[in-house]
């Protein structure tokens, strides 16, 4: 089943045109005089997750090449350079085999200690970690003997991302890995610690799959906060297939209730853009307050990362998917 996905997927690509690497191409593409060009980054670099340190922008994502953790910086999020591996040495509870490091985040709640959360194999599933370091290119050395968050009963737990509220308390989303037991899934969502190193209180549930193009799972939490109200991102579906796709669900409370507004999702294959199985997207305000998503669409070489604007209108966000070539994000913060 998993190969006939992968057809699929190459099937698609040789379609729009990204069944193979164009001439000269490397892996920073360079952008259109004018712009950029999607992808941003040409090489297999899953679940990106987008950090902002002054001037300088890191993303990370999933192992790939023998790298625990990629991560990547840029000063305009186009140009991309690649840095060593940020957790070059796994948390001794971690199973050390190649391959089971997923779906990073990594964030500074005091502007001194970068807190990386990542997934990695525990007694048979996955299952979230943490890790810091004073520099937010790494490396980070490991926390804890043993996990921060690890639903054993519920197929394990993966995809961390935080959030801090505008009264400064911080939180993790996660989802449950129930759909490794042929189980429900869920958005999660609990109090930090200031330091993001301990968990507070208990977890509660935010959201499930309740919508036919949601597949089996939904995973990929990413929780955003706009004029007062809490936008839940998420993606959604087989990451294998084209199906996969970003959706979003809104609450007026952080703990909920959350409220999917269609029954489609809001980032999905485009062929016409080039845009084939979107997900595991991130979110970032820039200074002029223009607001970007990053997320991996595939690629022949894997999935890639993707760049795209994100508009506003009564509240209803959208995506602007497109191939390129556009105006890029500093740019537009220069020039309004």
């Amino acid at each position: 089943m998993v190969t006939l996905l992968f057809f699929s997927i190459a099937g698609l690509l040789a379609l729009v045109g990204l069944g193979g690497r164009a001439a000269g191409a490397g892996s920073s593409p360079t952008p259109a005089p004018e712009g950029y060009t999607n992808p941003v980054l040409d090489r297999d670099f899953p679940d990106p997750d987008v950090l902002q340190v002054g001037d300088v922008f890191y993303a990370y994502a999933t192992n790939s090449g023998g790298v625990n953790i990629q991560v990547a910086r840029s000063t305009d999020l186009v140009r991309w350079d690649m840095l060593p591996d940020a957790l070059p040495r796994l948390p001794a509870w971690a199973a050390q085999e190649f391959g089971f490091v997923w779906a990073p985040e990594v964030t500074t709640f005091d502007g001194e200690q970068y807190v990386l959360y990542h997934v990695a194999r525990y007694q048979g599933v996955q299952c979230i970690g943490v890790a810091v370091s004073p520099s937010p290119e790494g490396p980070f050395e490991p926390v804890g003997q043993a996990p921060l968050v690890c639903q054993m009963a519920q197929g394990g737990s993966i995809d961390p991302a935080t959030f801090v509220d505008d009264d400064g308390t911080p939180y993790l989303l996660w989802k449950n890995d129930g759909n490794a037991l042929g189980g429900k899934t869920w958005i999660y969502i609990q109090p930090l610690a200031p330091d993001g190193l301990r968990l507070l209180g208990e977890p509660v549930q935010l959201l499930e799959r309740d919508r036919r193009w949601e597949g089996r799972l939904i995973e990929a939490p990413t929780l955003w906060k706009r004029e007062g109200r809490y936008y839940l991102f998420y993606s959604a579906n087989d990451y294998a297939s084209p199906n996969y796709a970003v959706g979003y669900a809104v609450a007026g409370n952080i703990f909920g209730p959350y409220t999917k507004p269609g029954r489609e999702p809001l980032l999905k294959t485009n062929l016409r853009e080039g845009v084939v199985g979107p997900g595991g997207q991130d979110l970032i305000r820039l200074a002029d307050g223009s607001e970007w998503m990053v997320y991996h669409g595939w690629v022949a070489d894997g999935r890639a990362l993707f760049l795209s604007r994100v508009l506003w209108h009564d509240g209803v966000p959208s995506v602007l998917a497109q191939r390129g070539p556009q105006s890029t994000p500093l740019e537009r913060d220069t020039n309004g």
